[in-house]
Parts: structure tokens; sequence; C-alpha cells
């Protein structure tokens, strides 16, 4: 990963819509050249894909809450079969398998707090593998728009 490299993955982080050849504009290199390496960065999987932001409150999704969940027994077919059942809910935007006192970080987006507490009575107290879980609401999300690679100082460059 070059200078190259991370400044066409910064700019295509801001706007996936940005033609090639506006993006060789901008990065002063030809658009074959850029069109090769763009081409190279999604081949060695670097760039997984392209999407668009959407806003959740548009979407009647108003209130996004973290669950932190712990399951038993602790084993791979019960942590996949949890996951991916959790995975498919349409309330839920992300799934995390982490280590420490949970077992698993879920963010889900929903209408509102009554919505939230459905969630949680139906879809997770219901489940035998659930021994516990908490909630905490969401009250502002910040995102980095850009992702860079880090030096081995720990610092982007």
């Amino acid at each position: 990963m070059d200078e190259l490299d991370s400044a066409i993955l910064e700019h295509l982080q801001r706007d996936a819509r940005t033609t090639n050849r506006e993006l060789a504009r901008k990065l002063g290199i030809a658009p074959s050249t850029c069109l090769e390496r763009v081409r190279a960065l999604r081949n060695r999987g670097v760039i997984t894909g392209y999407h668009a932001s959407v806003d959740l409150r548009a979407l009647n999704r108003g209130v996004q809450a973290l669950l932190s969940l712990t399951i038993r027994p602790l084993s791979r077919e019960v942590i996949e079969g949890f996951k991916s059942y959790v995975a498919e809910l349409p309330e839920v935007l992300s799934v995390f398998v982490i280590a420490g006192s949970d077992d698993f970080l879920v963010h889900v987006a929903v209408r509102d707090v009554d919505q939230l507490h459905a969630f949680l009575m139906d879809h997770l107290s219901q489940r035998r593998e659930v021994v516990n879980f908490r909630s905490s609401v969401i009250y502002q999300h910040v995102n980095s728009p850009v992702v860079g690679p880090l030096t081995d100082q720990g610092q982007q460059g």
C-alpha cells in the first residue's frame, strides 16, 4: 500500500460514486493508471464493496441501541447458530462476536423504545442460549468516514 493507493481509498471513501476520470484528475494520474490501481485494490481485497449511506430516521429507525449479550454454553455451534439467527433479524445492523464478560455486541435500529423493548422480549429473552443481556440506547453516533492504514507507530500514514 503506497501513498497513491491511500489517496485513492480516501477519495473513494468520501464519495464512491466518483468516476474513474474524475478520480484520476483529482490525483493527477492517467485514467488508465487509476483504473488499474482501483482494480488491484479490489483484487487484493482492500476494497470490499461500495455502498450508499442512509439516514436511519428516514427509514423509521429513530432509536439505535447496542445490546450486550452473554450466551451459554460457549461452543462453536452455539456461537455460530446464534450469530446467524440474530444477523437475519431486520432490526439488526451489525453483530460482533467479542471477548470479555459478554459474548456478543449487537447494533440495532428500531422505530422507538417500545419496539426496542419488544425486540428484546420477542427475540432475545426467548432464546435458551441467552443467559443475560443489557441494552444501551445510543444518543449520538459519530462515524469516521475515511479509514486509512496505520503505521507501526499507530498513526495514519
